[in-house]
């Protein structure tokens, strides 16, 4: 009979979510925000986790961490009341991905090595739940059996360049291909060729391995990262957490999960990194700027004829397209207008383009730069 896999789902939730500026801010950012509906993301993402579903749940609530930062954790204790409170884990600096995704290894190692991690980001769209919920038992079914690092590819439908891409080589199973390498946003040529090819998924950032697998990754990858992770979880739970944290966590390198670990597990060779791609088939958004929110809404029925995305007390809209609003608390008149973005909170008003979008970032630098704290 088999075993069942205790699977522990790692929510991170520490990013800014600048592109989505001026309803993202540093306290209320994008992953707690309800961009698409009334649950947020974050409850998006907790709700197909835990919530009831064929055969069974993915996890319990108590099997749930979160990865956020001092700012967030109040709107994300509030939002995840179910998760218990010491599992909610604030970031003392911003690290990036992989000391976030270690750290949660090296907790859980600590008292349940073959566990099954599942990283997923707190602030993606998915479509098709029960799909995304069969592809993360085959992940963790096969994360399970080794010592084996699982990602999850979505077949590209365009040449996208703000992406990362996985190539994929031989057929190791059934709906499973191993990793050839991972390629960091290419440029447009380089995208096209990816897209021709038809071996190239984009990395949907969400990864399945046990505790013991990335916490011996960690060690052997990132060997001036590893010792500081593992002495702030030996403090776990101790009276010397909090300051062994707060001193220890900033001095880790700032990187991301793919290039301290995937990246170089991947130089092992196809055959021997027994890293591997599932593809995913469940209807996949990161949501990454104001233009694929807009899409998103496209894709979901909530535009006009024209492809107008408008939230607003009222709309008038005279031989517009394309365009995307958020103005709650006013009328809206659209003349003569296509593919705006214009979205208004009640200190501030963003209007760019959709083909601008990715640029609304540096709109928070900037401000940051000019001392305009109190508006990020």
């Amino acid at each position: 009979m088999t075993m069942p896999i205790d699977f522990r789902p790692v929510i991170l939730a520490g990013g800014s979510g600048t592109r989505f500026w001026p309803r993202s801010r540093r306290a209320r950012a994008k992953q707690v925000l309800a961009l698409d509906g009334e649950r947020t993301m974050i409850q998006q993402t907790m709700d197909r986790l835990t919530s009831p579903g064929q055969p069974a749940p993915l996890a319990t609530p108590e099997h749930v961490w979160v990865i956020t930062n001092t700012r967030l954790s109040p709107a994300v204790c509030t939002q995840l009341d179910c998760v218990p409170a010491r599992q909610v884990i604030c970031e003392p600096a911003a690290r990036n991905t992989a000391p976030a995704a270690g750290l949660a290894a090296f907790l859980i190692e600590r008292t349940a090595p073959e566990a099954v991690l599942g990283i997923f980001p707190a602030d993606h769209v998915i479509t098709d739940e029960d799909a995304f919920a069969a592809t993360i038992r085959a992940a963790a079914a096969l994360a399970a059996a080794g010592d084996n690092m699982v990602v999850l590819g979505i077949e590209p439908t365009r040449p996208e360049t703000g992406y990362g891409y996985i190539e994929t080589g031989s057929s190791y199973a059934e709906g499973i291909l191993r990793v050839r390498r991972f390629t960091e946003k290419p440029s447009l040529k380089r995208a096209e060729e990816f897209l021709a090819a038809g071996n190239y998924f984009w990395n949907s950032g969400i990864f399945v391995w046990s505790a013991r697998t990335l916490a011996n990754a960690v060690r052997e990858l990132m060997p001036d990262t590893a010792p500081l992770l593992e002495e702030i979880a030996a403090a776990w739970e101790t009276p010397q957490f909090e300051k062994a944290f707060a001193e220890l966590y900033p001095k880790c390198e700032n990187i991301s999960v793919d290039y301290a670990v995937l990246e170089p597990r991947s130089a092992r060779g196809e055959h021997h990194s027994s890293l591997y791609c599932l593809p995913a088939r469940f209807g996949w958004n990161d949501l990454g700027s104001w233009a694929a929110l807009h899409e998103f809404q496209l894709e979901r029925g909530a535009a006009d004829e024209d492809a107008n995305v408008v939230e607003s007390a009222g709309t008038l809209v005279m031989n517009a397209a394309g365009n995307y609003v958020f103005c709650p608390e006013r009328f809206v008149a659209l003349v003569g207008v296509n593919d705006l973005v214009v979205v208004e909170t009640p200190d501030a008003l963003l209007i760019t383009t959709r083909h601008h979008s990715q640029d609304v970032g540096k709109v928070v630098k900037e401000l940051l730069a000019r001392g305009h704290d109190e508006l990020v």
